[in-house]
């Protein structure tokens, strides 16, 4: 419970009905002084007259326990809930592109060796012949993985996948 900020909660609300210390104190039956210790934080009024203080000022006992008011609350849940989908979708983007520079490699690779393969003119033997086709079946595979990852399907397949096997 930080005390300074509940008598600054406390002044705010007094001087939004327009009151002095002396009337707010004259309304609870305490000294102006009191009052101006409550504001200050350098102390805490009862319970029961916190309770009063709450009703009078028409917020929620907890509103005036935490020195603010549910929207302004509300409002941090907000952003620290924002802050919080904002680290995970960096996270899952920081994920997605590792994967699609792998995907990337390992096709500019495959493209490569495939391309090698024909210039050398090998023989067409069949492992030469099997080598071939692999390395361009990798290349196109590793282009389409990379199209679907970049385009969130691959997250639909995979969710699609698990309702599946959840079945």
């Amino acid at each position: 419970m930080d005390q300074i900020k509940i008598g600054c909660f406390i002044k705010e609300l007094r001087k939004e009905k327009e009151l002095t210390q002396e009337q707010l104190a004259e309304k609870f039956n305490v000294s102006r002084r009191s009052v101006s210790r409550w504001e200050t934080g350098s102390n805490m009024p009862d319970i029961s007259i916190m309770i009063e203080l709450a009703d009078f000022f028409e917020v929620d006992i907890r509103e005036l326990l935490d020195g603010q008011r549910k929207e302004a609350m509300m409002k941090n849940e907000i952003e620290e809930t924002a802050v919080k989908v904002a680290a995970y979708s960096n996270k899952t983007n920081e994920r997605q592109t590792k994967v699609v520079r792998v995907l990337f490699v390992v096709g500019f690779v495959a493209l490569m060796i495939n391309q090698a393969m024909f210039l050398l003119e090998i023989k067409d033997t069949f492992l030469a012949g099997f080598l071939k086709g692999a390395t361009f079946g990798l290349a196109c595979a590793s282009m389409i993985f990379g199209f679907l990852y970049t385009t969130g399907r691959m997250a639909k397949i995979m969710e699609a996948k698990r309702r599946l096997i959840e079945q």
